[in-house]
């Protein structure tokens, strides 16, 4: 998945839409996570809007899909 930029180079922030299609998880998924401490912490817009660095979700997309793959379903822990 290749993180977009801004024209300046800079990341920019994503709405819970579009965090949620980039993670495959939906609202209730993404604040679990939120609350568990393991889901990058959205940044506030204005009082009742929050959004989300884009390259802060990418890196815990990555993070899961590189876990996954350490991880032996016939045990259910991770591969020696």
């Amino acid at each position: 998945m290749q993180t977009r930029q801004s024209p300046h180079g800079c990341d920019r922030l994503i709405r819970l839409p579009e965090v949620e299609s980039a993670t495959g998880c939906k609202k209730s998924t993404i604040y679990k996570l939120l609350k568990d401490g393991s889901f990058p912490r959205p940044v506030r817009l204005s009082s009742r809007m929050v959004a989300w660095s884009e390259a802060a979700v990418q890196r815990w997309v990555q993070g899961r899909i590189e876990a996954s793959a350490l991880f032996d379903p016939e045990t259910g822990g991770e591969d020696d």
